[in-house]
């Protein structure tokens, strides 16, 4: 079974082949024209993405040596995602399902997140919990099998990527503002700020409040002193990225008590965060978990993670018909 992928459900286009269920190419063109906006302009990206898609497919079947002629079936990012980036690889996969009489497989980008874990060795093995985080979601899932998983805990408002991206804005850092977050915080105090947490009931998370907090936190240190961010952006990153990993890490602490899971993995852009994946493995050495971390190149929005899903799917034969259509706000 061969599959091309296709992943476009926000500003990167990616095409990917899988072959039995191992990867043989996987292209990602990202979109730097969001840096000068200081976040994702919807209808930007869409445009981008009719640039890109062609070359990325091209590339993508090019570098796992074969032709169209050669593909079983065509896999694409069904949702989430915004409404006008999904319709562009979603029309194109459907199209190109159609001229070469092949099935489609639509994917569940979040789902897709959680399988990027099959990908390479070592794997994890059934059931897991995954804490899959982003810009968009975080959750705690219970993984029964590759096609039965379960959100047992998720933000009851924004996702930690969110109070990532809102906490780089609020200390004017350039687009996306992420990684630099990550790489002033390896080299600042992290338990010099304090920053209050909100406990929700269960395995739910919140982190619209620390948002707040910070912002409030800012204007009373820079009414003080107006060069307080510039003086203290390692500290100040640090204490914040600590604040937000340590709530992470308590309600997945809590699931794999209550669910007796051993094994525990992480998914999704915010992932590639060195400070969540260093604790991570820090908790599991001390709670005896086996940890799974993807390589850096499978956090991030790809189709990699789409083309794995699609394997799994077609194994059970799980395609989709020609009548298929994007949603933006596609339910797990």
């Amino acid at each position: 079974m061969t599959i091309l992928a296709i992943e476009s459900s926000c500003d990167d286009s990616s095409a990917a082949v899988i072959i039995d269920g191992k990867l043989h190419s996987n292209i990602v063109a990202s979109q730097a024209i969001h840096q000068k906006w200081g976040g994702v302009v919807p209808e930007l990206a869409s445009r981008a993405h009719q640039q890109h898609i062609v070359p990325v497919v091209a590339e993508a079947l090019a570098t796992a040596k074969i032709t169209k002629s050669d593909l079983n079936a065509i896999a694409f990012t069904r949702g989430p995602g915004l409404l006008g980036s999904l319709l562009v690889g979603t029309s194109f996969a459907k199209a190109l399902a159609l001229g070469l009489n092949i099935p489609l497989i639509d994917v569940h980008h979040m789902q897709a997140h959680v399988l990027a874990h099959f990908i390479d060795e070592p794997k994890p093995q059934f059931p897991f919990l995954c804490l899959t985080v982003s810009g968009g979601h975080t959750q705690i899932v219970f993984v029964r099998s590759a096609l039965d998983m379960e959100i047992i805990g998720e933000t009851q408002d924004d996702a930690v990527g969110e109070a990532f991206d809102k906490t780089a804005k609020l200390l004017n850092l350039p687009y996306p503002g992420g990684p630099l977050i990550d790489k002033y915080a390896k080299e600042g105090n992290p338990l010099r700020f304090e920053f209050p947490t909100v406990e929700m009931q269960g395995l739910n998370y919140s982190f619209s409040g620390i948002k707040t907090a910070f912002l409030y936190f800012l204007q009373k240190e820079t009414a003080k002193n107006p060069n307080f961010v510039e003086e203290n952006i390692k500290d100040i990153c640090a204490s914040m990225q600590h604040t937000l990993i340590k709530i992470l890490l308590q309600k997945l602490k809590k699931a794999a008590k209550q669910y007796k899971i051993k094994d525990i993995a992480i998914a999704g852009g915010v992932s590639a965060n060195s400070g969540l994946r260093a604790e991570l493995q820090r908790l599991g050495d001390e709670l005896g978990w086996n940890v799974y971390i993807p390589q850096f190149q499978y956090c991030t929005d790809n189709a990699g993670m789409i083309a794995m899903a699609a394997h799994f799917k077609a194994e059970k034969g799980e395609f989709c018909g020609q009548d298929v259509s994007p949603m933006p706000r596609m339910e797990w």
